[in-house]
């Protein structure tokens, strides 16, 4: 640092830009938007079904699809698929498909994956949980509320399957 005689303190701070053009060259996500893609709920057994004392028994199921939309735009699908099932007899379905739409750029191609399976769920999940527990509430039902999913886990759980030729689906909770 050096004092100037105008009173301004001046300094000279060290670049690590290897371009010296300022390039933006950092890996950076960001989540564009999020939207129910596609939802519904069936009640095929109302009224009786709320007659019965059981109380349901909760089968969740859960799928993650991606795609590339655009140049550095990735579309995500969480899909959840509930049943519940009350003494054989039907109480609910319901089958969500929740989206977000992520802006990925330098993003290091084995990061690629990772990210768009396991983090970009992660993140559109609670939104997703919301919409599934209002819709069951809206139906005559007490709200599900599901319980946050490691998506990391279920991600790294299916690479090893998925290397042992074991399975094709991404999970189940």
């Amino acid at each position: 640092m050096s004092e100037q005689d105008d009173g301004f303190i001046t300094t000279t701070v060290p670049t690590t830009d290897p371009y010296g053009n300022g390039v933006d060259t950092a890996p950076a996500a960001g989540l564009i938007s999020q939207y129910v893609k596609d939802l519904s709920f069936e009640n095929p057994n109302a009224p009786a079904i709320f007659q019965n004392p059981t109380a349901p028994a909760i089968d969740v199921q859960f799928n993650i699809a991606s795609s590339q939309v655009g140049e550095d735009v990735y579309e995500i699908v969480l899909r959840i698929e509930v049943k519940a099932d009350a003494e054989g007899t039907v109480a609910f379905l319901v089958d969500l498909s929740y989206a977000g739409l992520f802006g990925l750029r330098n993003f290091p191609a084995e990061h690629l994956q990772p990210f768009l399976l396991a983090e970009a769920p992660r993140l559109i999940f609670p939104f997703a949980r919301r919409v599934l527990a209002d819709a069951i509430r809206d139906g005559g039902f007490p709200p599900l509320l599901l319980e946050p999913i490691d998506f990391a886990s279920v991600f790294l759980q299916q690479q090893e399957a998925a290397e042992g030729g074991i399975g094709e689906t991404l999970g189940t909770a």
